[in-house]
């Protein structure tokens, strides 16, 4: 069975995570892969403007498949030279296939998300999470470094002190310290999160989706480019925004005193 599925419903999609019997581990040969090809579906798909990303089962990712690392197999086999290639050419695919998303992924965090796990649920530009959801970037218990990303991300989501807590000691936080932190923007209840996250990618995908895909592209771009490059492209695409019939159709609904109804155009 493939690591991942892609499921539509109107302009939402939702990505799960489909290898319950593993706690939906990653990093099996060709994983990056199935990743990035349903990622390109979403992103060449005009009449996708949200997404969701949850794990089948009682997890949301394990991580890394540890049984292979004691094996040494799949990713984990090979010399130095080949265990890095493996990373590059399989594992960070996934991570980079999630972060190359142009519509607004929510991460719907259903049971534990562990190590890459972890890094994997942090891709979502908004996370939700179950009561029962953990989290931890247990790397350094296994002697290893975070190496999927985690040195990045998780100093910019719950900042220096915090992120050096949770990775110098392996520590696993549960779903209300995640949200006290930052890494989720609320915790509710199992039996509703998929309904939460619908809710919520739904109210999303009103939006009009040319303005949604730029603006998430600004957001992102935002972090590592300087002020003034970012004012520069913001002018430039607001220009291009001032001439779509969405913008006509927004300024319209707000003088009409109507909800605004956008079609991309």
């Amino acid at each position: 069975m493939a690591v991942a599925k892609l499921e539509k419903d109107g302009a939402i999609a939702t990505i799960t995570i489909t290898r319950p019997e593993a706690m939906n581990a990653l990093g099996q040969p060709g994983d990056g892969d199935v990743f990035q090809a349903i990622c390109a579906q979403i992103n060449t798909d005009p009449a996708i403007r949200a997404a969701i990303l949850t794990g089948e089962g009682r997890a949301f990712s394990a991580g890394g498949d540890v049984k292979a690392m004691k094996e040494r197999s799949g990713a984990f086999a090979g010399s130095p030279a080949e265990i890095r290639e493996a990373y590059r050419g399989n594992i960070h695919k996934i991570i980079k296939a999630l972060w190359s998303l142009e519509v607004p992924l929510v991460s719907a965090i259903n049971g534990p998300a562990i190590g890459l796990g972890c890094d994997v649920a942090c891709m979502g530009d908004i996370r939700l999470a179950a009561k029962g959801a953990k989290f931890g970037v247990t790397f350094l218990k296994l002697g290893l470094i975070p190496g999927d990303g985690g040195a990045w991300l998780t100093p910019r989501i719950i900042g220096w002190s915090r992120a050096c807590e949770l990775l110098f000691t392996g520590d696993v936080v549960d779903a209300e310290t995640a949200c006290a932190w930052g890494f989720v923007s609320r915790v509710v209840e199992a039996d509703v999160l998929m309904d939460e996250a619908r809710a919520l990618a739904l109210k999303i995908a009103q939006q009009p989706p040319h303005a949604l895909r730029v603006t998430k592209a600004l957001m992102r771009q935002g972090q590592t480019a300087t002020f003034d490059t970012i004012m520069e492209l913001s002018a430039a695409s607001q220009g291009l925004m001032h001439h779509t019939k969405d913008h006509e159709e927004g300024v319209d609904a707000i003088l009409e005193k109507r909800s605004p109804s956008f079609t991309g155009q």
